[in-house]
């Protein structure tokens, strides 16, 4: 066992990056699948959430509301570069000695968590709403379709996975190279000193009362 830090990570200079440990971990996993997730929703609305009908303006598959449209490619884009940032953040957080700069990135990474977790659900709510009223003669042939089911569908697992992320804090254990595991301690719970103390030195030192 090696000894940690605050919030899970490693002193400085005794980290050493294991690949497969890190991508078999499972908030990477999850974040990986975010990553992928968001990617297919900005994706499918740019490639297949237009329709052209009779004329040059291109109009949204979510009952012609453009609001619709630019809300999901925003958002996906949003928590596709939020999720390369925060794998990177992954792989060098354990290297990170000093304790603000940890309580800083994982404060970063809750917030940002919860954030994306509120977009998605709002984003779910909203595409599902404006589906559920487009009408049939709005969709020639059924234009876009598939896309549309695809991105609401990708919305609702975004929400799963970001929850998900949310909930798996950093005090979890964290893999390093040669098999070996963090111990996570929180300094915000430790005693304000090391130092065992003697009962039979605070006897010692207990001041006399005065005799009268």
């Amino acid at each position: 066992m090696e000894p940690a830090g605050a919030y899970g990570a490693a002193k400085a200079g005794s980290f050493t990056f294991d690949p497969v440990a890190f991508f078999t971990y499972p908030r990477t996993l999850l974040r990986l699948l975010s990553w992928v997730f968001s990617m297919v929703v900005f994706s499918c609305i740019v490639n297949e959430g237009y329709i052209n009908i009779g004329s040059e303006r291109l109009l949204c598959v979510f009952n012609n509301n453009a609001d619709a449209c630019n809300y999901g490619v925003t958002v996906g884009v949003i928590c596709f570069l939020g999720s390369i940032f925060f794998l990177i953040l992954d792989i060098y957080f354990p290297s990170i000695s000093n304790v603000k700069d940890r309580r800083r990135a994982v404060l970063l990474d809750l917030v940002f968590s919860g954030f994306a977790s509120f977009l998605w659900f709002v984003g779910f709510c909203f595409l599902a709403n404006q589906w559920q009223a487009t009408s049939p003669e709005e969709l020639p042939l059924a234009q876009g379709s598939d896309a549309a089911r695809a991105t609401i569908t990708f919305c609702f697992f975004s929400i799963l996975t970001w929850v998900c992320i949310l909930l798996n804090a950093r005090a979890t254990p964290y893999p390093i190279a040669n098999g070996a595991t963090i111990v996570t301690t929180n300094p915000y719970q430790a005693p304000p000193f090391t130092e065992t103390l003697d009962p039979q030195k605070l006897t010692q030192q207990r001041p006399m009362a005065p005799a009268f």
